[in-house]
Order: C-alpha cells, then sequence, then structure tokens
C-alpha cells in the first residue's frame, strides 16, 4: 500500500464519519471542531475511568494476597501444618523448650530439702559433724548435677523426630486452634488470651515427666500439673486483628478475583491497551515491593515487643520468620508474575529495543528453520498453517502459561519461571516449524509492523 492510499483509508475509514459534502467550508470547519471536542471528551472520559480502575486495583492487591494467604492457612489444614512444621525443628525454639522445661522440671524439686533431711538423718545415726556438714552443702553441686541431667533428658525429648511428629500430630489434630484465633470459635492448644496468645505444651510437658520416671527420678511423677503454656506473643491489638483476619478470611477468594477484573477493566477501558497493561504490571510490582517492606517492618515491631523474658530473640524472630513465609513467597510470585507481565508488554511495544529483540528472536527461529528446510526436514502444509496464524498460536502458549499459573496450588516464583521457560520454548519450536515449511523466507518478525489495539 502507498502512502497515499494510507492517507485515504486513514481519513475515511469506516470508523470516521464523512461529512456532507454539501456543507459550506465554515460549516465543514465548525463540524470538524465539534467531532473533535466529542473525541477529546470522549478520551478523557476513557482516561478517567482507568485512572480509577487501576488505583483500586492497586490499592486491593496487597490485600488481596494477605486476604487469600489467610484463607488457605483457616481452610486448608496440610497448608497449616506445613506453616508451623518448621518450628519444631528450629534450634533457637529447642533451645527455648529444653531451657524452660528443664527449669521447670527443676524448680519442683526441693534439692535443699532432700539434702537437709539427708544431713538430719546422717545426725542421727551418729555421724561425725564434718560429714553432715558436708551433705548439707551437697545442695548447689546436687542441684546443678539435677539440672544438668533433666537438660539433657529433655533436650533429646525435643530435638529427636518423635517431638516433631508430636508437633505435626497436635497441630493437625488442633487445627480450629487456628479458626479460633482468627474467630474466636472453638477450642484447642492455641488459646486467644486478652492480649497474648498461647501454645498450650501439656502433652510434652506428659512426656518429659514420664521420660523422666523412665530414668529413676521418681520424684518427676509428683510434679504437679503447673501451667503448661508458652506464650507465642503479646498484641494489645488482638481483638482488633480478629475482626480484622474474619474480614479477610471471607474475602480470601473473592478479593483476589475483584482485583483480576479491576485490572483487566483498566486494560480495557484505556485508550491504549498495551501502554495501560504495563502499567497495570508496574503499580501491582510496585504494591508488592510495598507488602514487602511491610512485613519487614512488622517483623521489627514484634520483635521489639515481645520481651526477652518470656520469649528469646531468636527465636521470635525463627518463629514470625516461619510463620508468614508462605505470604512472603506469595508477594513475590505476584512480583514476578508483574514483572514478566510489564516486561511483556513492552516487548510488543515500537521501543528500539523491543524491536531488537523481536527481530533477534524471528531471526534466530527463522535461520534454524529453514536451514531445517534445507535439509530436507520440511513441515509443508502444518508449518504454512502455523506461520499464517502466528498471532493466534502466541496467544494460545501464552493463556496457556497463565491458565496454568491460575490452576496451580500457591505457585511461587520458581513454578512461574517454570512455567515461562516453557512458554518460551514453546513459542520458540512454533517459529521455528513455521519457518522450516520450505516456502519463500518471510521476513523477521521484528522488521513487521505490530498491530496493537487502542
Amino acid at each position: 500500500m502507498d502512502s497515499s492510499g494510507g492517507a485515504s483509508s486513514a481519513s475515511e475509514g469506516p470508523d470516521r464519519p464523512v461529512a456532507d459534502p454539501s456543507l459550506s467550508a465554515a460549516e465543514r470547519a465548525e463540524y470538524e471542531r465539534l467531532r473533535k471536542a466529542a473525541a477529546v471528551r470522549h478520551r478523557r472520559l476513557r482516561y478517567a475511568a482507568t485512572s480509577v480502575l487501576l488505583l483500586l486495583a492497586f490499592l486491593l492487591a496487597p490485600l488481596a494476597v494477605v486476604a487469600a494467604w489467610v484463607d488457605s492457612e483457616v481452610s486448608d489444614t496440610d497448608r497449616y501444618v506445613q506453616t508451623v512444621a518448621p518450628i519444631a525443628t528450629e534450634p533457637s525454639v529447642q533451645n527455648t523448650v529444653t531451657d524452660r522445661l528443664t527449669k521447670r522440671v527443676v524448680d519442683n524439686v526441693d534439692v535443699a530439702a532432700i539434702t537437709a533431711t539427708a544431713a538430719r538423718a546422717l545426725e542421727q545415726q551418729g555421724a561425725p559433724p564434718v560429714v553432715v556438714q558436708g551433705a548439707q552443702a551437697l545442695t548447689g553441686p546436687l542441684k546443678n548435677a539435677l539440672n544438668s541431667a533433666v537438660h539433657d533428658i529433655v533436650n533429646r525429648v525435643v530435638t529427636s523426630d518423635q517431638f516433631a511428629e508430636v508437633w505435626d500430630d497436635a497441630n493437625r489434630r488442633a487445627h480450629a486452634a487456628v479458626v479460633k484465633v482468627l474467630t474466636g470459635e472453638g477450642s484447642s492448644a492455641i488459646q486467644a488470651g486478652d492480649d497474648s496468645i498461647d501454645l498450650n505444651l501439656g502433652t510434652v510437658i506428659d512426656n518429659v515427666k514420664q521420660k523422666l520416671v523412665d530414668a529413676g527420678f521418681s520424684q518427676a511423677a509428683k510434679i504437679p500439673d503447673v501451667d503448661k503454656t508458652v506464650t507465642l506473643f503479646h498484641t494489645d491489638k488482638l481483638n482488633e486483628a480478629q475482626d480484622a483476619m474474619r474480614l479477610l478470611n471471607v474475602l480470601g477468594i473473592w478479593l483476589p478475583v475483584l482485583v483480576l477484573v479491576l485490572a483487566a477493566l483498566a486494560v480495557w477501558s484505556a485508550p491504549a491497551h498495551r501502554v495501560a497493561l504495563m502499567s497495570t504490571a508496574i503499580g501491582i510490582g510496585v504494591m508488592m515491593i510495598a507488602l514487602l517492606v511491610g512485613l519487614a517492618v512488622m517483623r521489627q515491631v514484634y520483635l521489639d515487643s515481645v520481651p526477652t523474658t518470656a520469649l528469646p530473640r531468636d527465636a521470635a524472630a525463627d518463629i514470625y520468620d516461619t510463620f508468614i513465609r508462605f505470604l512472603r513467597n506469595s508477594t513475590r510470585t505476584v512480583l514476578v508474575i508483574a514483572v514478566i507481565t510489564a516486561l511483556a508488554a513492552y516487548l510488543y511495544g515500537p521501543g528500539r529495543g523491543a524491536r531488537w529483540v523481536r527481530s533477534a528472536a524471528a531471526g534466530g527461529t527463522g535461520a534454524t528453520g529453514r536451514a531445517m528446510a534445507r535439509h530436507g526436514l520440511r513441515t509443508g502444509t502444518t508449518g504454512r498453517w502455523l506461520d499464517a496464524h502466528s498471532n493466534w498460536t502466541t496467544g494460545i502458549a501464552i493463556a496457556g502459561g497463565a491458565l496454568a499459573l491460575v490452576l496451580w496450588n500457591y505457585p511461587t516464583p520458581g513454578a512461574v519461571a517454570l512455567v515461562l521457560g516453557i512458554v518460551v520454548l514453546v513459542l520458540v519450536l512454533l517459529g521455528i516449524v513455521a519457518a522450516a515449511s520450505g516456502t519463500a523466507e518471510h521476513p523477521a518478525a521484528g522488521d513487521q509492523p505490530v498491530v496493537r489495539p487502542g
């Protein structure tokens, strides 16, 4: 098509009204002015709608990620057990539990009374005063020996596979605890207090007591059933957090869907769809970075709020990191998807870098396909069909990758990279097969005009 033909089609296309030839010059000018004013108002309206939709999508995106995470933790028992299972194997947590249980056991053994009783018995038997005094002086060494022995036994229990199994089993059977913490309903080993969340270690303590009795410490059987709870963390905002989590639990499924719908409507309503898609991806990516920063800030706030007397800092950090690791992974996954989407939108644009990438890709697949054809590996009709319908096949491959991520249970950045690699491989193979049809060589795709809506 020559330039004159292009100009003619552009000025008298089917979408553009043609002025009545009987109009005077002044009437024609007024007609053009009114038409342009209407077009400007329509374009401004589309920009306004796009801006509002994008703003809502950006603001709701982090909340949607958090809501989906909460919903999975509450509704999926296996996911919840996956979340809390590593806590039992964290060395800092094991050391804390060992020290706490050892102290409770030793504190319930009156070593001074035992040595005093032994001293009185020796005195009644007529033992020399030096021996009696020596028996009384055994209080400190005996308590140290008892503490060391109990600590070793408790440590073996806590670091054993049995402890991890008991931990997992208790959490699986008590998954209702999560519902109780978030909604206040049900009963379980995890209890929500007025300003704290506590874990009942009754099963573990009973196991330790039995181990001590089996090891010859018969006095351990007389240890009273004192406080068996360990405070996981303190907060004066528990009620507010429970209300927020209830709302997030309800919105866990529909809020992510709403964000996708808002983003899709924003791209559809924008005058330039490709630019809108790139802007949407960049905006959501920025919000995911903000969420990651927020999680890091909350980590520091949490660690500062936990007294070292209640929980050592390293144990508190391990508990926090373990508990939110799936939320952090989900945020990173959405960030990776946003970056890939923005890059893809850019590569379909008119930029010099985008044209170079398209030309290089088309040149590489074309050269490979033509080399195959020269060696007799022609794809014939199939290759010609793929070449004629390259836009459709490319769209189907990309849509298939997106569908795979939607259907993937809890995708990770690694899963996104895998799907991206498969999609790119499929596109490369399609390009090679199309170029190996044996027909005349085609110009590189990067040199062909790219049709973009909007």
